[in-house]
């Protein structure tokens, strides 16, 4: 891939790049002047011709992992107006000789730090892949290097899964506004541009400015609804698309937590079978019945009077919480609720201090990796010629949820605005879904945001891609998955039977043979396919999960497990 684009490679790139700002919406009368009337190629060049200066991203780091940084606009309906840094990273296709292009990665959020992405991959996946493509990395705006955004949130606004409670309704509404206010106090302007539509179109520029005309994807979570959507603004462009554990585009964004709830009840029902037929082992019922007995009667006493384990008094929806993500992973979830059971007869063994939980914190669609089970300790944490080494402002330490509410309030315009209508969901979705579901429909700061510069994307195309899905997955569901194969006709799905955990490829999954098939060769198959995960995958997941964002939950359950 050549550093610099040549003249000639940007005069051809030009008009490729029209529909990237044809298709940005006209600037809202209220916050701005009239759209100016330069011819939309014009209007991109001085971002098209930048050149970008790699360098070395980590002076300690190895030499191939190059970083630099680009400009993007804030608005792609005024280009000439505000801009916005752009953090971009690969490492380059292994043999030239064998080079196709390059393969942009999106590991989810959306708040999500990508730019380390193609150093982790490396070694994650085929050598196949690895010597056909540049692995291209970025921060979206607003995230990580990329003039990242922060609110200035307190731990307490932090915290926004809050079980509903008819008492603590006006302070939840209260928070919910703060939340929305600080955010628009600290960012103002930029809030309603920071989309997934113009997180697509950024990745547009990216292509234009590495000399491609079309790209190669791999988004995971999140990152599926960002390649649906550069799928649907730019479907001549992309190439070979792998979308691993998908968003349900019918659904962003309070459907997608929402769905949180819907799935999680499979989920324990599953595992209080597994855990049935175990009874010899974990003493927590020899049927069904008898096991979710047990977890139930631990939450109603933990409501009367918190369980304290490893420093922490934890209530009954602390643990209805911690524990929605954790049925998917049925022996870990096992042991957690054994030591839980333990802690509230008095007998729990204290356990080292690295594994003593986090305060809670915010769990977005996908953030931190995987812990050991809902007991889990704290996750690991002219030309335009760009300088590549500029000084990097300090990342808010708020960041990540910043810019995970910027996202999915900005993306749709479909968030209620009455407070009531979210006790109202809240009330018939505890009864619905009993785990989760008012944590999923109680109000949150969207409520209460900035409208977006644009309306949502509607997904539907007939552009070639690879659906991959675990069949139980915490964050995706199943039937999130599905819904994206709906609109997404030109693409095939696999779903991993007893597949466990948020991520697929890349984790030695019995579906990394058809993606790396399909990224060496762009032949999808002939139609959509399952495989089976082992026995080991299906009960517990993976031992060395992808650094894709998942909750976190509380302390351990059993070492060694």
């Amino acid at each position: 891939m050549a550093a610099v684009v040549a003249a000639t490679a940007v005069a051809a790139l030009l008009p490729t790049l029209t529909p990237a700002l044809a298709a940005a919406p006209p600037a809202a009368p209220a916050h701005t002047a009239p759209a100016p009337s330069a011819p939309a190629s014009a209007a991109l060049a001085e971002y098209t011709r930048q050149q970008p200066r790699w360098a070395p991203c980590d002076p300690q780091g190895p030499a191939e992992f190059e970083c630099a940084t680009i400009e993007v606009p804030l608005d792609y309906g005024r280009p000439s107006g505000r801009k916005l840094d752009l953090a971009i990273s690969r490492i380059r296709a292994t043999s030239p000789r064998d080079r196709h292009g390059v393969l942009l990665i999106n590991p989810g959020g959306p708040g999500g730090q990508g730019l380390d992405m193609p150093l982790y991959l490396r070694s994650e996946l085929p050598d196949e892949v690895s010597r056909r493509f540049d692995l291209v990395g970025f921060d979206p705006r607003g995230v990580g290097r990329s003039s990242p955004v922060g609110c200035g949130l307190t731990g307490d606004e932090l915290n926004w899964q809050r079980p509903y409670k008819a008492a603590a309704f006006a302070e939840d509404v209260r928070w919910a506004r703060t939340v929305a206010e600080k955010c628009r106090a600290a960012n103002g302007a930029v809030l309603p541009h920071l989309t997934t539509r113009n997180t697509a179109r950024d990745m547009d520029l990216v292509r234009a400015v590495l000399g491609e005309r079309r790209i190669s994807y791999l988004g995971y979570s999140y990152g599926t609804y960002l390649g649906a959507v550069y799928t649907q603004l730019f479907p001549r462009r992309a190439d070979r698309f792998v979308l691993d554990s998908a968003v349900d585009p019918a659904r962003i964004w309070r459907g997608m937590i929402q769905v949180w709830a819907e799935g999680a009840e499979p989920a324990f029902d599953r595992w209080a079978d597994w855990t049935a037929d175990r009874h010899a082992v974990y003493g927590l019922g020899d049927t069904p019945e008898e096991v979710r007995a047990t977890f139930w009667g631990l939450v109603a006493r933990a409501d009367r009077t918190p369980i304290e384990i490893d420093g922490l008094r934890l209530t009954g929806d602390d643990i209805r919480v911690a524990a929605r993500p954790a049925f998917f992973a049925p022996e870990s979830a096992a042991e957690s609720v054994v030591r839980l059971k333990e802690a509230a007869e008095g007998g729990a063994p204290a356990t080292a201090p690295s594994l003593r939980p986090a305060p809670p914190r915010p769990v977005p669609p996908s953030f931190a990796r995987p812990s050991a089970g809902f007991l889990a300790g704290p996750a690991l944490p002219g030309t335009s010629e760009v300088p590549a080494a500029r000084e990097v402002p300090a990342v808010p330490a708020d960041n990540m949820d910043a810019a995970f509410w910027s996202v999915v309030c900005a993306d749709t315009r479909a968030w209620p605005r009455d407070p009531e209508r979210y006790r109202r969901d809240a009330v018939r979705d505890r009864a619905a879904y009993p785990l989760y579901g008012d944590v999923a429909s109680h109000v949150k700061p969207c409520a209460f945001w900035q409208r977006g510069s644009e309306p949502a994307t509607r997904i539907g195309n007939a552009v070639g891609a690879l659906i991959l899905q675990n069949e139980w997955d915490s964050q995706t569901p199943l039937v999130s998955g599905q819904g994206l194969r709906r609109v997404m006709k030109g693409a095939r799905m696999v779903t991993v039977l007893g597949g466990q955990g948020h991520g697929v490829y890349g984790s030695r999954s019995c579906a990394d043979a058809t993606a790396t098939a399909y990224l060496t060769t762009g032949r999808l198959p002939a139609g959509d396919t399952t495989c089976r995960a082992t026995p080991e995958q299906a009960a517990n997941g993976l031992r060395q999960p992808l650094p894709l964002p998942v909750p976190q939950g509380l302390p351990a359950g059993r070492q060694g497990s």
